[in-house]
């Protein structure tokens, strides 16, 4: 089974309370593509860099599994960058650099070995790309996953809308859940954004864990508890790679499966967040990443004692 992953590949300076780091890996197409790896082989990058962006880098995703074909190396042009600084609470974030360099004329063109997956997670990026992508498939996928960010509703909402129509899975946050339904409960959003095309939804909460939401059934899964966040950059993009590569692996698509793989998304983000960067995820084994989800389901493991 064949798992395509669109998004960036990117630079990132960040602050944190806990410390700094400078012109560090980043993008949503890095964070996917790297905790997809853990499941499913390949994955399929569909992404762009400059000249400035370490050939190492490459060679690491590709010794993930990760082929690179679909990545395009303008050679004279500088990478994607973005710099942010978190507040205290590590929720709230200031932008304080964005420079799109070679993002500004990225035209993607997939690879004839990319055009027939049956697995497709469209990272955050403009509608427009989006669908680009989506229209240069030899066939429609078994499964289309979108993430997606407010900025996008706020300046694009036709063609999001477009591109919603044509998905399985929408991930979004709270906040944007609300903005795009119009619905303060979410469980009204949810219903709303259903009516827009998608199966099934993911509501992320951050330190609140996620919802899951599907023709009328709903699952919750928590976060887990960390005693400390060093960089929550790329959390949500780690855990749709999670999410994705788990239903690729595994290739089932019922709504229990789905909440499987909310929970092996989540463990992915948990660890995410415990470094910078990707840091944290190129340490990574499968024997962790199920010592973690073990942790998850003690998380709301009980017995009742009610009596009938």
């Amino acid at each position: 089974m064949s798992l395509l992953v669109i998004g960036t590949v990117a630079f990132d300076s960040l602050e944190t309370p806990y410390g700094r780091a400078d012109r560090v890996i980043g993008g949503s197409g890095t964070y996917i593509s790297w905790a997809a790896s853990y499941f499913h082989k390949p994955v399929m990058l569909q992404s762009i860099v400059g000249g400035d962006f370490p050939e190492h880098e490459i060679e690491a995703l590709k010794n993930r599994g990760v082929h690179t074909e679909g990545l395009e190396i303008v050679r004279d042009k500088k990478s994607f960058y973005w710099a942010g600084r978190y507040h205290d609470n590590m929720i709230a974030r200031d932008t304080l650099v964005t420079e799109l360099n070679v993002l500004a004329d990225f035209n993607p063109v997939l690879p004839e070995s990319y055009r027939n997956p049956e697995y497709v997670m469209l990272g955050n990026l403009t509608p427009e790309i989006q669908l680009s992508v989506l229209s240069q498939m030899q066939r429609r996928p078994k499964l289309v996953v979108l993430d997606t960010m407010n900025f996008w509703m706020d300046i694009a909402l036709d063609g999001l809308k477009e591109v919603i129509r044509k998905i399985d899975v929408l991930t979004l946050n709270d906040e944007e859940a609300r903005q795009l339904s119009g619905e303060f409960s979410l469980v009204r959003a949810a219903q709303a954004i259903h009516q827009m095309g998608p199966k099934y939804l993911i509501i992320k909460k951050g330190e609140h864990g996620a919802l899951l939401f599907s023709e009328g059934h709903i699952f919750f899964a928590p976060a887990l508890p960390l005693a400390q966040v060093f960089d929550p950059t790329g959390a949500g993009d780690t855990f749709a790679g999670g999410f994705i590569g788990y239903l690729a692996r595994t290739g089932v698509l019922t709504f229990e499966n789905m909440k499987r793989a909310v929970i092996y998304g989540s463990a992915m983000a948990s660890y995410c967040v415990e470094e910078f960067s990707i840091d944290r995820l190129k340490t990574l084994d499968m024997g962790q990443i199920t010592d973690r989800v073990k942790q998850f389901v003690e998380l709301v493991r009980f017995d009742t004692d009610l009596k009938e």
